[in-house]
């Protein structure tokens, strides 16, 4: 009884942090739609160029803290010790709250040097806008640790949304007063940086209100050590307050599995410390912080290389526009990967699971399942972007500049997904490190392949770059999969079938895009409009035929979709019902 009860609460926080994870990345990649339609592709390149770097101040800040204020909160809820929970987050918010405003003030003084080693002037000022988010975040992070510690998903889930909305609507607010009075780029730019301080203070007072409603209820009896323990799994990755880049959440995660592992040892032993002092926050938090940074390299090597090596051959204004032209199809891209972040959640602990239990056919059917579907799932977002690249760019962006770096682009989705999934899995079982290092040769791949095409080829080489990259990091971490799990990949299986599905998807599509466009040309519909139309219509048909492919070619059936963690047997049971299986 005690066991259904755990994996109740476990998958109900799960389907929270995942939901509110969804929504907020969803509104925080859209932003930057009309971030482009309203600044322009300057604009867009140098909010491209910062964003990355608070994204990594704002990890740096946190310490890993976060994760640390869960696991001693979960730990001190099995013992009972309400003081002592309230004792870490204050030693907690303070460290991290010390290390944003020292930051913010470095980056502030800094933001010149930082530009000039960059190879842009233009991003000056949004590098110091960016500062002031670095004064509130880590702290909004911190209390977000200590509920999901409690096992309360709520105040992050909340908070996340009010963040990113709050955030958005203090972008555009600020684009539409700097674009009507005349602004340049770097000052359009500084304001909409400044989005993230204000999503900040409104993340911030949603979970003040939340942590003031908890002071004054009474305390619920404390939860068995085991329950606490499997709750936390969650809370690394939900304690990323930010939505790009988005592979970082993966590898946050990594923190999950030695939390799981240490708290149920010490249910069992009743010998595992709960000091809670700031050095043993710390000991744990910093590996978090470190695994943290592996990921996001790979983004932040465009950033630190692109903008030098474009202004040498276009000059250091045109530079920032055609990195805002390449950062046009990343958006897009990561509405898929954001979608493959959020369920990973489900994973790590369904295969944690399955290994205490020594359970190995269960960790091969589950590795194999969640693979060859996360694989499907990258290859058809690829082909389709790479089809309806055009018309895609025309609805979103307004014209067809960089179609062709955008079907480049296209392809990371599959790489992506499976880099993701795959470190998902590992960390599950118990090989926490290994992504991060993975993650950490990829982006050394990047940076090699950049230096080497960029100068000759423009955005498209770095686009190339980044297609070799995500391929390495996805082929390292199923190498290792491959082992720890006594995965079988049989080439029939992985390539065979997937490309019948995927050619059928690409035909659709096209056909469909390309009729729906003639149409409504035709009609007399022209333009944004008229791209708009032939996406919609090239997505629809791509994603009807991808559904009824993937049943006929017995990619989908009854028994495996069972063992999906979660939402599996609930999608399995209609599916049945529709009478689509085979």
């Amino acid at each position: 009884m005690r066991k259904e009860a755990t994996g109740s609460k476990l998958l109900r926080g799960a389907f929270i942090l995942s939901a509110a994870a969804l929504l907020s990345k969803l509104i925080g990649t859209l932003q930057k739609i009309p971030l482009q339609n309203l600044g322009g592709d300057a604009v867009f390149g140098i909010y491209n160029t910062v964003y990355p770097i608070y994204t990594l101040l704002v990890t740096l800040a946190m310490l890993g803290l976060p994760a640390a204020v869960s696991k001693y909160v979960a730990e001190d809820e099995a013992g009972g010790g309400t003081p002592q929970s309230r004792q870490v987050l204050r030693r907690a918010s303070l460290t991290t709250t010390a290390a944003g405003l020292l930051l913010a003030a470095g980056t502030y003084a800094g933001a010149p040097l930082l530009a000039r080693f960059i190879g842009s002037g233009h991003i000056v000022a949004a590098l110091r806008t960016a500062a002031f988010g670095l004064a509130v975040v880590p702290l909004l992070a911190a209390l977000r640790g200590y509920f999901q510690g409690l096992q309360n998903m709520l105040p992050t889930a909340v908070s996340q949304i009010v963040e990113q909305s709050a955030r958005v609507a203090v972008m555009i607010t600020l684009l539409l007063l700097l674009t009507q009075s005349g602004a340049g780029a770097g000052e359009i730019a500084s304001g909409a940086m400044l989005g993230s301080a204000g999503g900040g203070l409104a993340g911030l007072a949603v979970m003040l209100l939340f942590w003031r409603r908890h002071r004054r209820v009474s305390r619920k009896p404390a939860a068995a050590a085991t329950e606490a323990a499997v709750s936390i799994t969650a809370a690394p990755t939900a304690a990323a307050t930010m939505d790009a880049p988005e592979t970082s959440a993966s590898i946050t995660a990594a923190a999950s599995v030695d939390a799981f592992a240490e708290t149920a040892a010490a249910a069992s032993t009743a010998a595992h410390s709960r000091s809670g002092s700031v050095r043993s926050l710390l000991t744990y938090g910093v590996p978090v912080m470190l695994g943290g940074l592996a990921a996001p390299l790979i983004s932040l090597v465009d950033v630190f290389t692109m903008p030098r090596l474009l202004s040498y051959a276009v000059g250091e204004s045109r530079a920032m526009a055609d990195f805002g032209i390449y950062n046009r199809g990343l958006p897009i891209v990561q509405l898929v990967t954001m979608l493959a972040t959020s369920l990973t959640v489900l994973f790590i602990p369904a295969l944690a699971e399955s290994k205490f239990r020594g359970d190995t056919r269960e960790i091969e059917s589950r590795c194999r399942l969640s693979l060859r579907w996360f694989w499907l799932l990258g290859l058809a977002a690829s082909a389709g972007l790479a089809i309806l690249a055009v018309p895609i760019n025309i609805a979103l962006y307004g014209d067809a500049a960089g179609s062709g770096t955008i079907r480049w682009l296209a392809f990371t989705a599959a790489g992506g997904t499976v880099s993701l999934i795959s470190a998902a899995l590992l960390q599950g079982l118990g090989h926490v490190r290994a992504p991060a290092v993975h993650f950490l040769a990829a982006a050394a791949l990047k940076a090699a392949l950049n230096l080497l095409l960029v100068p000759q080829q423009g955005i498209m080489g770095a686009a190339i770059a980044g297609v070799a990259a995500q391929a390495l990091a996805a082929g390292l971490n199923l190498r290792l999969l491959r082992k720890a799990a006594g995965l079988t990949l049989r080439p029939a299986e992985w390539l065979g079938k997937p490309a019948a599905l995927i050619a059928g998807l690409a035909a659709a599509a096209a056909a469909a895009g390309w009729a729906g466009g003639a149409l409504l040309g035709a009609a007399g519909v022209h333009g944004r409009i008229q791209a708009l139309g032939e996406s919609l219509l090239g997505v629809t048909a791509g994603c009807l035929v991808f559904a009824a492919l993937a049943v006929r070619l017995r990619l989908l059936n009854e028994g495996e979709l069972m063992q999906l963690p979660g939402f599996g047997p609930k999608l399995a049971r209609k599916i049945k019902k529709w009478g689509l299986f085979p």
